[in-house]
């Protein structure tokens, strides 16, 4: 049986690339925007994570990776997130030790919202075999964390199987 050996007519697009917009939509900036806390009144947790948080190493230029977790107890301000994306964003191409960094994106956030309390907790990717985490706090003075309620456990019913 002979096969049909005609070529195929769908001839190919040209490949459309797409241009960049005057005005991008997002940009990095060490601007943090806040807004007013709905619940004033309240001790409540916010937890922000950042699992993709980069900066360069000061010594090598070699980009350092990072997990950043943000728990805070705000007072009369809270944290905007796409500010705070993009504040994160900014530390792409600044070269910084593990320490300072952390420290510092302590320091802004305390200076943009005085929060009751704040801890960040960095941790980052293996750099010559050693995992490095960096835990810093601040307390606003004279705040006590509320005593946590502690209820009594019952044991987990199993149904009929018992």
């Amino acid at each position: 049986m002979a096969r049909n050996s005609k070529k195929s007519s769908v001839q190919p697009e040209p490949a459309k690339q797409r241009v960049a917009p005057i005005n991008p939509p997002t940009a990095p900036s060490k601007e943090l925007h806040v807004f007013a806390n709905p619940s004033p009144e309240r001790d409540y947790a916010i937890q922000f994570q950042i699992p993709e948080f980069t900066c360069l190493c000061p010594l090598t230029g070699q980009p350092d990776y990072a997990h950043f977790v943000i728990d805070m107890v705000a007072d009369q301000l809270c944290v905007e997130l796409k500010s705070l994306k993009m504040y994160m964003w900014s530390f792409r191409d600044e070269g910084a030790f593990h320490e300072k960094v952390t420290n510092d994106i302590l320091t802004k956030i305390v200076a943009v919202t005085q929060p009751r309390y704040a801890r960040i907790t960095a941790r980052w990717n293996v750099r010559g075999g050693i995992y490095t985490n960096v835990v810093a706090e601040h307390r606003k003075k004279g705040w006590k964390p509320p005593v946590p309620v502690v209820l009594p456990e019952h044991p987990g019913e199993t149904g009929l199987l018992g």
